[in-house]
């Protein structure tokens, strides 16, 4: 597949993947301040964006937010884009998100959702990541090999053949510099 064609297939994933909670994100803020999630556990990651905004720099400022959220120019062109972390500790609820540009208050809103837990005694639906190791490098390769007999080194086979490489090679060393020797005697 050609980059071209490759470019425009991961584009169009990526619009299709990334649509509906962007436009998630634009409904719930009512603002020039968008949120991506726009409901995000206590704890979490958030995607900010402000729209309207010409300066290079701003500072997101919310409640919900463990500190300001420094912006700074998007990719897009259009706007100031940064991310921030929402406080553990905040309750659920709708908290406002300011951002101050050009003089200029730009409002959104974030609303936390509170942590869901599962019920006394329950497991949970999904387990937390890695759960075995990881089939990678020796690690992958050392089961399989366990119940071969175990290998010392090379075989003659392999010893006679780096021996003659090793060989040939000293040799073409040796014949090099024995010609560049005879031609500096010529020309000297």
């Amino acid at each position: 597949m050609g980059k071209r064609r490759l470019a425009l297939c991961a584009g169009v994933l990526a619009v299709t993947a990334s649509g509906p909670a962007a436009c998630a994100a634009y409904a719930a803020d009512g603002g020039d301040v968008s949120v991506v999630p726009a409901a995000p556990a206590p704890g979490g990651d958030i995607a900010l964006r402000v729209t309207g905004c010409d300066a290079r720099e701003a500072v997101a400022q919310s409640p919900a937010l463990v500190s300001d959220a420094r912006l700074t120019p998007d990719d897009g062109g259009d706007g100031l884009a940064g991310d921030g972390r929402v406080r553990s500790t905040v309750t659920a609820g709708t908290y406002t998100v300011t951002v101050t540009c050009d003089g200029t208050e730009h409002r959104g809103a974030v609303q936390v959702v509170r942590k869901q837990t599962p019920a006394a005694g329950a497991e949970p639906a999904a387990r937390p990541s890695p759960v075995a190791p990881v089939n990678a490098g020796a690690g992958g390769a050392a089961r399989d090999l366990a119940g071969r007999p175990e290998q010392r080194g090379p075989g003659t086979a392999q010893t006679v053949v780096a021996l003659a490489l090793a060989g040939t090679a000293a040799l073409t060393v040796h014949r090099a510099a024995r010609r560049q020797a005879r031609r500096g005697r010529r020309t000297g």
